[in-house]
């Protein structure tokens, strides 16, 4: 059973359904005139208006829902306010409804996405107190689509979600093994003193000191007829510390989330192979989980990188860019059309864009554009920061090629980037993402919990590449 669509119900007839009328305040005056008298009545001593998230339950006979007013204010629902429909399944009663007079296509796979978002809640540790509201999908869109997106989201919330006693690095190698027999991908997996063979001596220096072994999951699928290679990277920090630069305790809490970037990325891939997009996919993963241990990895000391480039390590809290570095660098030998990272990178990024919108880098004119409109037609926002030569200096370092931690605090995001950068060949043809991937409170379609930033928008990126 797919429970992530569990708030779906394909086989009710429609008719069969309660109808709601999303009304704006043009709408809700008509219907007022041309509204049976004991309807108005109802709407009125219930004190209902039609501001964007507001229902009310029309009663019937015997009890039951006739139909369901749900206010739209001025019908616009952009950006996060596309997923408005997600506060419908658990504020209306348990049923199934049907949605009506939504003429636009886009205006009923938003409400469809919206609906199946809201839905959402993490239970494997807590039973729900209700089921959601069921919804019969609209007629005339493409249902399989939606529910795609939907799966997707799904997954990455469940994963961010889970604590890192249960998704350590081989709890998420395994998620991601999963994913891969689903869609019939390859998986091999290199993991602690290997790494050192391989040459990924970052992806080892970070993990080394953690129970469960260091590793680098790579996914490899191949799309029907495919036109375009495309690699993604995910940060898979299953838990940080900060290691020796150890986090105060209210810092460290939410550490479970930082594995979110390789949740997003696994996101995306699972809904580029179930749409079987002509593209040949490698995933690129590496997992660990950054400990505090008598073979931690040290303030001061000056590691190798898979691509020659020497790192002088200033803060074993600025881990994830050490084992995305290796990443890339092996990404980046196949030449592939296009690289995409995801990482819950900085807290940079937080204070300059906040919690909704994640800022993206690339030196892509093009791409940067594509991407833009993506998020705004996706309702998944992003904001693209500035690649600034300017500051690669602050990322330089006097006893090695580069360093991990920029003194001066200002620009954390940028050189964060601009760190990364320098192990790509073709920065043109490479996006980085600097995720949050958690909501800090609860929002229609965007429950309180991990939260899946900037994969809607790029599947629609590489959806629109393909044709």
């Amino acid at each position: 059973m797919d429970t992530a669509l569990d708030c779906l119900d394909p086989d009710c007839a429609p008719g069969e359904a309660i109808p709601i009328w999303p009304l704006t305040e043009e709408g809700f005056s008509a219907w007022l005139e041309a509204a049976p008298e004991a309807d108005t009545a109802w709407a009125h001593a219930n004190g209902f208006s039609p501001a964007k998230g507001l229902s009310l339950c029309l009663p019937g006979e015997g009890g039951r829902i006739k139909s369901v007013l749900f206010g739209v204010g001025d019908g616009r629902f952009e950006g996060l306010e596309s997923r408005g429909y997600g506060v419908l399944p658990h504020d209306l009663p348990e049923g199934t409804y049907r949605l009506e007079g939504l003429e636009e296509t886009d205006a009923r796979e938003q409400a469809m996405l919206g609906w199946i978002l809201g839905a959402y809640r993490f239970t494997r540790y807590k039973r729900p107190r209700r089921a959601p509201a069921r919804l019969v999908p609209p007629e005339g869109i493409d249902a399989a689509r939606v529910r795609r997106l939907g799966r997707g989201m799904t997954l990455a919330r469940d994963l961010i979600n889970t604590p890192a006693e249960e998704m350590g690095p081989e709890q998420l190698e395994a998620a991601i093994r999963a994913v891969a027999e689903t869609h019939g991908a390859r998986v091999e997996t290199i993991q602690g003193a290997a790494l050192l063979e391989h040459n990924y001596p970052l992806v080892h220096w970070v993990g080394r000191a953690a129970a469960s072994a260091p590793r680098l999951v790579d996914l490899r699928w191949d799309g029907p007829e495919a036109r375009e290679t495309i690699t993604l990277v995910g940060k898979g920090v299953c838990f940080d510390t900060g290691g020796l630069d150890i986090k105060p305790s209210a810092s460290m809490l939410l550490m479970k989330k930082d594995m979110g970037g390789a949740a997003c990325i696994l996101a995306l891939a699972a809904m580029i192979m179930d749409a079987k997009l002509p593209v040949r996919l490698r995933v690129l993963i590496p997992a660990v989980e950054n400990s505090v241990a008598a073979n931690s990895f040290r303030p001061g000391d000056v590691m190798t990188s898979r691509k020659g480039i020497t790192v002088e390590n200033r803060n074993t809290d600025a881990e994830g860019r050490l084992v995305l570095a290796d990443a890339l660098a092996e990404a980046a030998t196949e030449e592939p059309d296009l690289i995409v990272d995801f990482a819950t990178l900085t807290g940079a990024a937080r204070v300059a864009m906040g919690a909704d919108v994640p800022p993206f880098f690339t030196d892509g004119d093009e791409l940067a554009a594509a991407i833009q409109a993506a998020g705004e037609a996706m309702g998944d926002p992003v904001w693209r920061l500035p690649l600034h030569d300017g500051y690669e200096r602050d990322i330089a370092s006097s006893i090695a090629d580069i360093t991990n931690a920029p003194a001066g605090g200002m620009g954390g995001a940028i050189t964060a980037a601009l760190f990364l950068r320098r192990f790509v060949t073709d920065p043109e043809k490479w996006v980085h993402f600097d995720i949050y991937g958690w909501c800090q409170r609860g929002r229609p379609g965007r429950p309180e919990g991990g939260e899946c930033h900037a994969a809607m928008a790029m599947y629609k990126v590489i959806e629109d590449r393909c044709g």
